[in-house]
């Protein structure tokens, strides 16, 4: 995982773990759904191995606000940031959120890491980065 790949999770554990002000966009109430990386390869896996051959959605579908991700960020590595507010994008979606139904049912898959667990790996995972970054 990529520090500043722009993606929610990376870049609020970037900004909580350098005690920056987490940016959050519009009022944060929009939705996203994280899926823990082993969960999404497994799915893809079992995709891959099935003679499934139409769309499957894989991911979690578990929703979560953003401005409550940004908040368990900050409580996980006990980081001294706040949370700003910017202007929301025109684009940007207000709810993302998978129906697993055909994974289920098809593949007999479901997302197994829960939310903490994962986030506690990546961040153990986002530290080492970030140091390894400001050794070079």
């Amino acid at each position: 995982m990529r520090p500043n790949d722009g993606r929610a999770i990376p870049t609020f554990l970037r900004q909580a773990l350098t005690d920056k002000p987490l940016t959050v966009f519009g009022d944060g109430s929009q939705t996203r759904s994280f899926c823990y990386v082993d969960d999404l390869v497994r799915g893809l896996v079992l995709l891959a191995e099935s003679g499934v051959h139409d769309p499957v959605n894989i991911g979690n579908p578990n929703e979560m606000s953003l401005l409550d991700m940004a908040k368990l960020c900050v409580e996980m590595t006990e980081s001294r940031s706040e949370i700003v507010f910017e202007a929301l994008p025109v684009d940007d979606p207000q709810v993302r959120q998978p129906d697993i139904t055909r994974a289920r049912d098809l593949l007999a898959w479901d997302p197994q890491v829960e939310l903490r667990d994962g986030l506690r790996v990546t961040i153990d995972h986002m530290v080492k980065r970030l140091g390894e970054t400001a050794a070079s």
